[in-house]
């Protein structure tokens, strides 16, 4: 896609589009040092590769259907 091609309108929903991205990586990293218990660091994981975050979210979703067959409590 060549931007400078873009009409402003299209250019402003690339830029809305990528804000909201961006907004949502954020959640998703605050979530796993939440579910991580201190176990990394917000600046760790800002600098994990997208495939080491993929692998902790796998690990977190088990852990989670884990507990939730068993019937432990979580929080």
């Amino acid at each position: 896609m060549r931007l400078l091609n873009l009409s402003n309108e299209k250019i402003v929903e690339l830029l809305d589009e990528m804000d909201s991205d961006s907004k949502a990586i954020n959640k998703n990293l605050i979530e796993m040092c939440w579910y991580m218990r201190g176990g990394i660091t917000y600046s760790e994981i800002v600098h994990l590769s997208p495939m080491d975050r993929k692998h902790i979210m796998e690990l977190i979703k088990s852990n989670m259907e884990t507990t939730n067959k068993s019937g432990l409590p979580f929080f």
